[in-house]
């Protein structure tokens, strides 16, 4: 069979961004997976039902699926964000937005399952569509990531290769349909981490995002019914049986140690049953059959061509021009709150707004503005009654926070110098970051980098950025974190500096999300610079050159 990884996400156009070393608990998006060209079939429990018990599951009115092979040593690994092809290489990083400027998800992604049995080729047939397609979003999901969590007696058979993991009951079809389901509404996913040594899934699990086109392979990828209700097209990859045995015997002998005669034992006893009875019948429930795998690029160019269509219909354009023009005249909203405009306040603003301060003069007067918008966002988190006893012994009715915890989550990179005032204020805070750029092609942000903590669900989130004119990034940022299933109730987004524009866009799409600023302004112009406001703030912290416009 093909690769064994179970997931990777492409971006064929995007720089790298270098990932950091972790010290806390993280989820990045993408990472990519191996060219795993052989991956065996582990030994597979006999069943005794016929063909036609074995379709009862299988439905007609279906789409395509891809599904996994089985593995005697694990292949997942973490490895560096790119697929290399033959010519040219795909970054597993970005991915337009999946939702409109209202915030609301769009359609859906397209998935396509990929059939076939082991060593047929399927890994090979969806890398090549997946270099074919050019499109710089695709998820790979291999099914052999969803065993099932064995027992002590199936655990001993599967030592002595007397356990059949080519049969459907080895899968847990009911995490495969939640986790497609997820994915195409492009949520984010935990995917189990299989290791085939041990047959036991590992305590790490992956978490990725969906993407325009999700590629879901394996050998069983077709073998339930509610998974193929969820495939927009499905494939299988028909290849001559003795050429599949012959890619066997060298995979496992040559990779997996083994001699000759106990390939072929496992081959007839478990493999090639299991292909006859549960593989095979479902080549019927396919749209398209590519025979010889991976060499038959005249079905691949057939498959792209359709997959290219289906896309163009379902494109999403990021509408810069409604955003803007949505909400004029109206006031602003009760989720806005301003930090209150002292003398000090205005003259801090005077000197970070003027365009002759020195750069040192810009960094200090940054932080102490940045110091005071932190210290008045924590005034609206939620505090209880507590009693304390004073050192004379006396009791003290005092304030302590109420919630599980409070995590700051910068888009970078001008949000990124806002993490120190929040380390000086919160103790032992928990940082992620997001890096969200726009795509001067097509003038939709893209999310590039992710890191979060993990499971923030329950956290009061503080997400921070400088400056906010359109709110296009902070939307995306914001659905992220959504995503992670954090609570609308529970982010604050923070800044020096807004455009009533992208007040508005903010809590107009989530409409319980707190709002903290320093000043809004009240115009952008034609190239979505706030006006009068501050300049690129990241470049004139950093020292850095702004790019021509």
């Amino acid at each position: 069979m093909g690769e064994r990884l179970p997931i990777e996400l492409h971006n064929p156009v995007l720089p790298t961004i270098p990932v950091q070393q972790r010290t806390m608990a993280e989820t990045e998006l993408g990472s990519s997976a191996k060219d795993a060209q052989s991956v065996e079939t582990v030994a597979a429990r006999s069943d005794s039902g016929s063909s036609e018990k074995a379709l009862d599951r299988l439905l007609p009115p279906v789409t395509s699926t891809l599904s996994s092979r089985k593995r005697t040593t694990s292949q997942c690994k973490s490895e560096p964000p790119l697929l290399r092809t033959s010519t040219r290489t795909i970054y597993t990083a970005g991915r337009p937005p999946w939702y409109n400027e209202h915030g609301t998800p769009c359609k859906e992604a397209f998935v396509i399952g990929l059939c076939g049995g082991s060593a047929s080729g399927k890994t090979t047939v969806a890398r090549k569509i997946i270099e074919a397609l050019d499109v710089p979003w695709v998820v790979l999901l291999s099914v052999d990531s969803f065993y099932k969590v064995l027992t002590e007696q199936e655990q001993e058979q599967a030592a002595k290769n007397e356990y059949n993991f080519d049969h459907p009951d080895a899968f847990d079809f009911g995490l495969i349909v939640s986790t497609l389901r997820k994915l195409k509404q492009g949520k984010s996913v935990a995917i189990p981490i299989y290791d085939f040594t041990s047959h036991r899934r590992k305590k790490e699990w992956k978490t990725l995002y969906g993407a325009s086109v999700i590629i879901f392979e394996g050998i069983m990828a077709f073998a339930d019914k509610e998974v193929l209700e969820l495939l927009d097209m499905r494939i299988f990859v028909d290849t001559d049986s003795d050429i599949r045995l012959v890619r066997r015997l060298r995979r496992d002998i040559a990779e997996r140690g083994r001699d000759i005669e106990g390939v072929i034992k496992l081959y007839n006893k478990f493999v090639k049953p299991s292909f006859e009875q549960y593989i095979e019948p479902t080549m019927r429930l396919a749209d398209i059959v590519v025979p010889r795998g991976g060499g038959n690029m005249v079905a691949i160019d057939l498959i792209v061509q359709h997959v290219h269509s289906q896309l163009e219909e379902r494109k999403l354009r990021w509408d810069m021009a409604t955003l803007a023009s949505a909400h004029q005249a109206q006031p602003l909203p009760k989720t806005l709150s301003v930090l209150e405009n002292t003398t000090q306040v205005r003259g801090m603003h005077t000197l970070i707004r003027n365009k002759d301060t020195s750069r040192d003069e810009f960094i200090f007067y940054s932080k102490r503005l940045m110091r005071l918008l932190i210290e008045y966002t924590l005034s609206f988190l939620p505090f209880r009654t507590c009693v304390v006893q004073t050192l004379e012994g006396e009791n003290y009715e005092g304030r302590r926070f109420a919630g599980t915890r409070i995590t700051g989550v910068s888009i970078l990179r001008a949000g990124e110098t806002m993490e120190p005032a929040l380390r000086a204020v919160c103790k032992d805070v928990t940082v992620g970051k997001i890096l969200i750029q726009t795509n001067h092609a097509t003038g939709e942000p893209e999310l590039h980098y992710l890191r979060l903590p993990t499971d923030i669900s329950e956290d009061h989130v503080i997400l921070m950025d400088c400056t906010v004119s359109t709110g296009a990034a902070a939307l995306m940022a914001i659905r992220v974190l959504l995503d992670h299933d954090v609570q609308e109730d529970k982010i604050f987004l923070i800044c020096l500096l807004m455009a009533e524009m992208g007040v508005h866009s903010v809590a107009y799409a989530f409409p319980q999300v707190k709002i903290i600023t320093t000043a809004v302004d009240k115009e952008v112009d034609n190239l979505f610079h706030i006006i009068p406001g501050i300049g690129n703030f990241g470049d004139r912290y950093f020292g850095t050159d702004a790019p021509t416009d």
